[in-house]
């Protein structure tokens, strides 16, 4: 289900006779893309350097002569700021290639330590944060706070390093893939089903290295030869030189 909205998302949404819709309008832009995804980047750099401050005070690797409190009121205010921005040009980005995202392992991968840090996040405020006053002042912080530091450190490394792998076909649906990876992906519902080596192998035209050929309209090849390719075909040349990871 939520694969075929993504599709009409990606495909149909804002389409009509005269224009593509709105994700491949968004997707193929010449400047857009490009400021919204350099927009989420630096943001994320600096919702990443901050917590990390944070972090590595309630580890008591860092700062142990400052206040917990003090550092979390001075950094705050650009932890919220980039934050929200960040989620903002992070859905954007994601609208562009809703289907194509839905279904990379990597940015699955992201959104399951997203939601642990968020969990953490969650976690440290309810019940962490309660005993404050008995650490802030404290150059070694209790076992509790190291254990919510370490989680959100970890976490937000391996969001930036996964979101960072987005950008790279290592492991995109549509090619022979681990049975593990054709699972996690949901790979037999994106277009093309999951791909065998023997297919790869029967028909190399179709299921060669880029994936299958999604065909929509015949279109002349190299030499003369009649062939197909796929409805966003157009569109390969501007994603390769456009993607750059989250």
């Amino acid at each position: 289900m939520l694969h075929e909205f993504f599709r009409w998302l990606q495909e149909d949404f804002g389409a009509t006779e005269m224009a593509e819709s709105w994700s491949q309008q968004f997707r193929g832009s010449l400047n857009l893309w490009g400021i919204t995804e350099g927009t989420h980047v630096l943001t994320l750099m600096i919702f990443a350097g901050t917590i990390w401050l944070i972090d590595l005070r309630m580890l008591g690797l860092a700062f142990k002569g400052t206040p917990f409190s003090k550092l979390n009121e001075k950094v705050l205010p650009f932890t919220v700021f980039a934050f929200a921005v960040m989620i903002i040009t992070g859905v954007i980005l994601f609208l562009a290639k809703p289907m194509d995202y839905y279904h990379n392992v990597w940015f699955r991968a992201k959104m399951i330590f997203l939601l642990i840090a968020a969990a953490n996040i969650f976690w440290f405020h309810r019940r962490v944060q309660k005993t404050e006053h008995e650490w802030d002042n404290s150059p070694n912080p209790p076992a509790m706070v190291k254990l919510s530091g370490a989680v959100s450190l970890t976490s937000w490394v391996i969001i930036i390093v996964f979101g960072r792998f987005i950008a790279y076909n290592w492991y995109d649906c549509g090619k022979p893939l681990p049975g593990f990876v054709n699972w996690f992906a949901e790979c037999a519902s994106y277009p093309g089903g999951i791909i065998t080596a023997a297919d790869q192998e029967s028909d190399p035209l179709i299921y060669g290295a880029a994936g299958p050929a999604l065909f929509s309209e015949p279109v002349q090849l190299a030499g003369g030869a009649s062939g197909a390719t796929s409805s966003t075909a157009d569109h390969m040349t501007a994603d390769t030189q456009n993607e750059g990871g989250r």
